[in-house]
């Protein structure tokens, strides 16, 4: 089996724990998933199924993600899984305020993320030294924010901000809502998240672990074959003397020059895997026939 999944990750359990059921639905041990999606957040999970755990990487980057940020709370984690670090009222703040400042967060940016997160420093993630009360310097990044959409705006004590975020991948949301309660000078925290889209995955696509679980039983369900998850990749096929070629790992001449690095290659009897063109020649890069 090679393919993938459109997921529907539910809140209350982590990306790996989904990869775990999967495992267990399908009965292989070879599931990957791209992307992690911290344990309250829902949303889209792309899930690799066999050889095509090599071909998470060349998914599309761009995430959309809907998030619900609360203004006037501050908390360890920079969501509402951490002990709150300081609380006050932020009534005063309008809907009028926020765009000018979410406007700053658009482009290529450089982003602090969370204390608590998954990066390593030094081989240890670095929640494992917050949980230990280690104060670490954590490493800046450039991320890729394409746009940032207000979709609802509720007033009160704690007023809170629905946005609607595209982004490339590294982005931390929870960042975002941090900072941008620092900018308004009354701290903020991240109080919902649903990611709409990633991997090229949408969220009105995607399948529950209930739903996954029921067609694998009554044996309706299929994998999303790799050149429809690819097809953003463009596309060459080969001759079955080229393709034989490839798959032993061995470069092919172009006719012509493909100005595209990473490109699906196809034999007569479909999908062989990625090769990167370079001055005319097609080097295999992933190969899985």
């Amino acid at each position: 089996m090679i393919g993938f999944i459109n997921l529907h990750k539910p809140i209350g359990i982590t990306s790996h724990d989904c990869v775990y059921k999967v495992r267990r639905f399908l009965k292989l041990k070879r599931v990957g998933h791209g992307g992690t999606l911290d344990p309250k957040a829902s949303g889209v999970l792309p899930i690799a199924v066999g050889g095509a755990t090599r071909l998470l990487s060349y998914l599309p980057h761009t995430k959309t993600y809907q998030a619900l940020i609360r203004f006037g709370v501050v908390t360890t984690t920079d969501d509402l899984e951490g002990e709150i670090v300081s609380q006050r009222s932020a009534k005063h703040l309008t809907s009028q305020e926020i765009p000018p400042y979410l406007k700053r967060f658009i482009g290529k940016i450089t982003q602090t993320p969370p204390a608590y997160s998954a990066i390593s420093v030094d081989g240890v993630r670095l929640y494992e030294r917050a949980r230990k009360g280690e104060v670490v310097d954590v490493p800046t990044r450039q991320v890729d924010i394409h746009s940032i959409e207000v979709v609802n705006w509720s007033s009160g004590q704690f007023p809170e901000l629905e946005v609607k975020i595209a982004c490339g991948s590294g982005t931390y949301i929870r960042s975002i809502a941090r900072d941008l309660g620092q900018l308004l000078e009354v701290g903020a925290t991240l109080a919902g998240l649903i990611r709409l889209e990633s991997g090229g995955f949408s969220l009105q696509e995607s399948l529950t672990l209930e739903e996954l679980n029921q067609q694998i039983a009554q044996e309706t369900f299929s994998l999303i074959p790799p050149e429809m998850a690819l097809s953003h990749l463009q596309k060459i096929t080969l001759c079955d003397l080229e393709a034989e070629r490839f798959s032993q790992g061995q470069k092919i001449s172009l006719i012509e020059t493909i100005p595209i690095e990473s490109i699906q290659v196809h034999s007569s009897k479909g999908f062989l895997g990625i090769g990167e063109s370079c001055q005319m020649l097609l080097s295999p890069k992933i190969v899985l026939v």
